[in-house]
């Protein structure tokens, strides 16, 4: 954890927190990091959002009662196998980028 917040601070990211499935010590889709930042922050699950790229990492978020975004990535495989970025009924929003999230998000 220290590596990713160490690297956070040099990119000069504005984060107060940063957490990980290291720190619940337990992955994906596991319920444990899901509900374990809502926790952290004394939230209800349904107060959090996992904005992520990979259905399943959102269907496991789902599956707890959080809310999800899926961000595009069209060319994480590469340009020679350019991925489905298909919006997904089951999300609560579906964005272009980061950006664009939080265009929609009203930001």
């Amino acid at each position: 954890l220290g590596l990713l917040t160490h690297m956070a601070q040099r990119a000069g990211l504005p984060w107060d927190c940063l957490l990980s499935a290291e720190v619940f010590r337990a992955y994906k889709p596991d319920p444990a990091p899901y509900l374990g930042v809502a926790k952290v922050f004394d939230f209800a699950p349904g107060e959090v959002m996992l904005v992520a790229a990979h259905h399943d990492d959102l269907a496991g978020a789902r599956a707890c009662g959080l809310r999800t975004a899926y961000i595009e990535r069209p060319l994480e495989f590469g340009a020679a196998r350019v991925k489905d970025v298909s919006a997904k009924p089951d999300n609560d929003w579906h964005a272009r980028s980061i950006e664009h999230l939080a265009e929609l998000l009203g930001a």
